[in-house]
């Protein structure tokens, strides 16, 4: 069988940089009036983005107080629910729940024991698109930056000082939130992708 390409990191690395959401495609949810709207405006969409951050541990046995924002995307726009917050969390936890809307994403499983641990439900109708590619024939997991390579034929911008900061902080940061934000949105973008190929 014909194994697929499979882009090194130094092939990615020379690839041109993908377009990715700013901070006025972002919507940042820490409040019930913000979480209830967001709900409205994501419970008309069949497809979600998905992704999660955590505060990153340090220690070995330490066991992570994550997930502390969770984030969805359209094609368009962002959405981050800080968890810190009730109003937040509870209407993350229904989306999460919503057995209609599908959510994409790459890598999840850690992100389902930290969601039933943190917010006490199981995500329902999720589609880890790792499953996707190894249908196709990939046998290493691709992630998101590999994935973008395939795809796109581009390269996915990932701030590794974003990567591990503190995403327990009330206040997020301006590239925590492009970050963020981007993780989940550029799921959603491959998945259209791969839908338009088959």
């Amino acid at each position: 069988m014909h194994r697929p390409y499979h882009p090194s990191k130094e092939e990615i690395v020379n690839l041109a940089p993908m377009n990715r959401l700013g901070l006025a495609d972002i919507v940042l949810i820490n409040t019930l009036k913000q979480a209830e709207i967001t709900l409205q405006t994501l419970l008309t969409q069949d497809v979600l983005g998905f992704d999660t951050e955590s505060k990153p541990t340090f220690v070995k046995e330490e066991i992570s107080s994550g997930p502390h924002i969770v984030q969805f995307a359209t094609l368009q726009k962002a959405y981050i629910f800080q968890l810190h917050d009730a109003a937040s969390s509870q209407i993350a936890s229904q989306l999460l729940t919503n057995q209609k809307i599908q959510k994409v994403g790459f890598g999840l499983a850690g992100d389902h024991v930290q969601i039933k641990r943190t917010l006490g439900v199981h995500p329902e109708n999720v589609l880890d698109l790792n499953e996707v590619f190894r249908r196709q024939g990939y046998i290493k997991e691709l992630g998101v930056k590999s994935a973008v390579a395939v795809i796109f034929n581009q390269r996915f911008l990932k701030s590794k000082k974003a990567t591990t900061s503190n995403w327990a902080n009330q206040t997020l940061t301006e590239s925590q939130l492009i970050y963020a934000a981007n993780d989940a949105w550029a799921a959603i973008k491959v998945f259209h992708a791969l839908q338009s190929r088959t």
